[in-house]
């Protein structure tokens, strides 16, 4: 695993990109137009930002996977991150999906507590490449540090044949929000 440097954005943003084209908790934000695949791109590009300024972007050694990390306890308001939001409104999620977007994510919001943690907020890998190894690589890689810091992982999943892979690393199902589809809350306690 390699932390990824400003040249890495553009394979970053192509992997999360195609690895999240019919994942339907980005496509229930991401207006629904002729354009759907550069919003997702514009939607993957705000969270890699964000997680280059509030947490990591990491990479898989051979490049095929890579993982956004955000550390929330660090997170704050700054002109920059401002701009970003602006940006993703209007590049991502369209005028017409403002306050669905806000009502979601003030949902989600609910379901996360306030403790010092890492949001695994995307891992993806090259969809030629899945099923090789590479993300549960990854992940284990990504948990080791976590357990090294003591903090738990929580993330968010729409993908129902995704929780059993996250069951094998140790991640728990805590909550689920219904929305036009099930988003499913899950979180992993650090190995002590």
């Amino acid at each position: 695993m390699k932390k990824a440097a400003a040249a890495d954005k553009s394979i970053v943003l192509y992997i999360l990109s195609r690895a999240f084209s019919k994942n339907r908790s980005v496509n229930y934000i991401v207006k629904q137009d002729k354009n759907r695949l550069l919003r997702i791109e514009a939607l993957m590009d705000y969270s890699y930002e964000v997680c280059s300024q509030f947490g990591e972007v990491l990479l898989s050694d051979d490049s095929n996977a890579c993982v956004l990390l955000l550390y929330p306890q660090f997170k704050r308001t700054t002109l920059k991150s401002i701009w970003l939001d602006i940006k993703l409104i209007f590049q991502a999620i369209g005028l017409s999906n403002i306050n669905k977007t806000i009502k979601r994510e003030n949902q989600i919001k609910k379901f996360h507590p306030k403790i010092d943690m890492i949001y695994l907020w995307f891992i993806g890998v090259q969809p030629e490449r899945q099923n090789l190894g590479t993300g549960s690589t990854l992940l284990t890689e990504v948990l080791a540090e976590a357990d090294l810091k003591a903090l738990p992982v929580y993330l968010e999943t729409s993908t129902l044949i995704n929780i059993p892979w996250y069951e094998r690393f140790g991640f728990k199902v805590y909550n689920r929000l219904e929305l036009d589809y099930t988003l499913f809350f899950l979180k992993r306690e650090p190995d002590k």
